[in-house]
Order: structure tokens, then sequence, then C-alpha cells
């Protein structure tokens, strides 16, 4: 067993997440809980995701997590935003299980941005 907490896939995408950021215009939501403060805007036309930032001011695996759904849903349907669970990206990541509650905060997010999408608000 490795004593680094981060796998290098953490580490890589919180090196350079290319997803950081904010959307002129684009719908934003906001969520602190956890010890977790993140923000998610998205661009999207129809019931496409165009794009897809993220702004956190947590530990590295929130903010590689962020990163990773971030890629994966940019360019996907809005109704799979609302479907997004958070397992996968725990388990690619090598998530210890004590860090469960931060990253059920970017579902949360990630959920709630698609209600913000599909309601126009």
């Amino acid at each position: 067993m490795s004593a680094d907490p981060y796998s290098a896939t953490v580490r890589a995408l919180f090196a350079d997440p290319a997803h950081a950021g904010g959307l002129d215009g684009g719908c934003t939501i906001a969520i602190a809980d956890q010890d977790v403060r993140l923000e998610l805007s998205a661009l999207a036309s129809g019931e496409r995701v165009d794009a897809l930032r993220f702004r956190a001011w947590a530990c590295p695996h929130v903010i590689a997590a962020a990163e990773a759904a971030c890629a994966q849903l940019e360019g996907a349907e809005i109704g799979e935003l609302l479907e997004f669970a958070a397992v996968d990206l725990m388990n690619k990541l090598a998530v210890p299980v004590e860090k469960t509650g931060r990253i059920l905060v970017l579902e949360d997010a990630v959920r709630s941005l698609g209600r913000a999408l599909r309601d126009g608000t």
C-alpha cells in the first residue's frame, strides 16, 4: 500500500484542470457543504451541454473529481447531468471512503445544474 494519499490520476487532474473557471452568460450553481465550496457553470443549446466549467475550494480529490466530471459531461445531454452518480469517479480516482461526503457534494452540484438547465433558470 502506498503512503501517497493521491493516485497518479488525481495528481494529473489536480495539476492541470482544463475545465477550471467560469463561463460568462452561463447557468451557474453554487453549493457549500462538507468543507467544500463548489461552483459549476454550463452553456447549453437545446438538450446538449456545450461547455462546462468549475470553481472549487476543496481538497485535491474534489478538484480532480470536478475536472473529471466536467470532461465527462461536456457535450452530453442535460439528462445525463440529472442522472450523474459520483461512485464511478470515486473508484476511478481511488478516493478514500472518508471523503465520500465531499464527493457527494459534487454529485449534488451536477444534478442541481442539470435541473437548472432543464428548467431554464
